[in-house]
């Protein structure tokens, strides 16, 4: 009997422990369901700014690489074995100094055969045009003895030309940034001899959006600074804008950089150029994140005084930075939203995040 009526109390615990644990669960699912309504029902939260004029400010920088003004390898023109060499890396040198020397033997020897050739070329042309109005010539032997005449005088000129290009020169001033030859080295034409810089002048180049090229033009100051002597401040003027977009969509721009003073840049250092501009009229400018999507969309959500989210259309103009400055469809004062518009229908009630 005992163990019937323990059966019994063990079955009828067990039942009231399942209905507990069933009651319990029911009672977490329901609020869950009603934390689950509550949150699907609740107003989108949103970000706001208020619509007001400001300055427009159209100042902005931008970062690049100097390069030298001029930059280029002396090639030789004439052959022949290194006999001198006259500068060293780093060496400054002036537009027409000599930098080395080829022998010139062969072709010294070529000028005098060519100048005694001559000399007897101009004796033959005297004589022959007295005989020539005396009768003893003919016409054509004296037209023959006068082109030779011309072509051993232009063979001259070559000649000397061979025998001036035996002094290497430098076309350009700056520094010797390399030396390609040594002494006693055989050089033909076309052999590289020197690396010569100009960094009298640097060109700073840097590269600008659309809405920024069109502020530019050709002449204007640019105050530059460079990451190796922060404390010093460079005049450059803009001396090239690009009439076409890079891949980037961006514009390729060069300054000019007048490199003197204490601290002299060099070719291939970072600069930044700060552009600035007077400053304008106040117009409507509103964050660039305000836009549906992005800025073509042309729309924005206004929000009324009853927190009530309304599409609206405008017309944008320039971008600057993170601010878009609107022609038409906002007025000033009224609130427009600035994040939050991708859970928002025309017409829905928003809660404020940064209302206050």
């Amino acid at each position: 009997m005992k163990r019937v009526i323990i059966a019994v109390l063990v079955v009828v615990g067990a039942g009231a422990g399942i209905a507990y644990i069933l009651d319990k669960n029911k009672n977490e699912n329901l609020a869950k369901t009603e934390v689950v309504a509550k949150a699907s029902s609740s107003n989108a939260v949103v970000t706001i700014a208020t619509v007001e004029k400001s300055p427009l400010v159209a100042d902005f920088t931008v970062n690049g690489n100097f390069v030298a003004n001029q930059d280029l390898k002396l090639l030789s023109e004439a052959s022949g074995r290194v006999t001198q060499i006259l500068v060293d890396e780093g060496a400054r040198v002036s537009k027409g100094q000599i930098l080395a020397r080829i022998d010139a033997e062969y072709a010294s020897l070529d000028v005098q055969r060519i100048e005694d050739a001559l000399a007897k070329l101009k004796t033959d042309y005297a004589r022959y045009s007295s005989s020539y109005e005396t009768g003893g010539v003919t016409k054509a032997q004296l037209d023959e003895v006068e082109l030779a005449l011309r072509n051993n005088d232009n063979q001259l000129q070559q000649a000397k030309r061979w025998l001036s290009d035996a002094e290497l020169k430098a076309p350009i001033a700056g520094v010797i940034n390399k030396r390609m030859i040594e002494m006693g080295a055989f050089v033909g034409p076309g052999a590289e001899l020197f690396e010569i810089v100009d960094v009298s002048k640097l060109k700073l180049k840097v590269s600008v959006n659309e809405a920024q090229v069109v502020q530019l033009k050709k002449g204007d100051k640019v105050t530059i600074k460079s990451t190796v002597f922060p404390e010093s401040e460079y005049s450059g003027v803009v001396s090239f804008i690009a009439v076409k977009a890079d891949n980037s969509l961006n514009y390729p721009i060069e300054i000019e950089v007048a490199n003197s003073g204490k601290n002299e840049l060099k070719a291939g250092m970072y600069g930044t150029a700060y552009f600035n501009f007077p400053q304008q009229e106040d117009v409507i400018q509103i964050p660039r994140s305000s836009f549906v999507g992005s800025v073509n969309s042309n729309q924005v959500y206004v929000m009324s005084a009853d927190s009530v989210a309304t599409l609206r259309q405008v017309t944008p103009g320039k971008i600057f930075g993170s601010q878009v400055v609107i022609l038409q469809g906002l007025e000033e004062g009224e609130t427009v939203i600035t994040t939050g518009q991708i859970n928002l229908n025309d017409g829905d009630k928003v809660n404020v995040l940064n209302k206050n």
